[in-house]
């Protein structure tokens, strides 16, 4: 007889947990305990490993008899772990665009999206010291928190390294490249006139991640 792989059973025991509050709205423990056919006390474990990866909270909420209600509930972080269509969606509406408006109107609303950026990023980094190694971090915290997975590391030579080892919109960029073009354009204004930066590693080139070169202009 073939065993069954606890950590296996864990997983689908939390997927399943993660499926019922989609689905349901926020739960008590002991209710989906019933539900999924386990102790309440392995539901609550299960829990506070989701809790720990930031899938799911806690909800107070009044009783009217005795203490407040525990309910537990997904967080936006949640999302993660569901079907996400927005790749898609991106490749069909730069699809609908070239097809409504061109090649040169789809140039004009990435142009536009590349002055987007630089505004959100100037604002980014207007309060932080002036060196370039403040600078180029300040970017990378700003890229990170899109979802690049960036950092700042100093190459082998000492120069600055911008690297992002994830793309979010690796699919909008296949389909639309002026979209990587613009992104070199959108760092150099932002870190100034004063330096250079050079893409050295490309996804989309098939590289595994996405680094920038970045030092003084002589």
């Amino acid at each position: 007889m073939t065993k069954r792989n606890p950590k296996a059973a864990d997983g689908e025991t939390r997927r399943a947990i993660l499926d019922m509050l989609k689905a349901n709205g926020p739960a008590r423990a002991d209710h989906m305990a019933v539900s999924l056919g386990v102790s309440s006390m392995a539901v609550r474990q299960h829990l506070k490993t989701l809790a720990d990866q930031g899938m799911v909270g806690e909800q107070q909420i009044a009783s009217p008899k005795g203490r407040p209600a525990k309910l537990w509930a997904l967080t936006a972080h949640s999302n993660t772990a569901f079907p996400d269509g927005h790749q898609e969606l991106a490749v069909s509406l730069i699809d609908c665009m070239r097809d409504s408006f061109g090649e040169e109107g789809l140039a004009r609303i990435v142009a536009a999206r590349a002055e987007q950026q630089k505004m959100i990023y100037q604002t980014r980094l207007q309060n932080c010291p002036p060196d370039l190694e403040s600078r180029v971090n300040a970017l990378a915290a700003a890229r990170d928190a899109e979802g690049y997975m960036a950092a700042t590391l100093r190459d082998a030579d000492g120069t600055l390294l911008l690297v992002e080892n994830h793309c979010p919109i690796c699919s909008a960029a296949s389909a639309c490249r002026a979209l990587c073009a613009k992104e070199l354009d959108v760092f150099q204004s932002v870190l100034g006139a004063d330096v250079i930066v050079e893409r050295t590693d490309h996804i989309l080139a098939g590289a595994r991640r996405c680094a920038y070169r970045i030092y003084d202009r002589p």
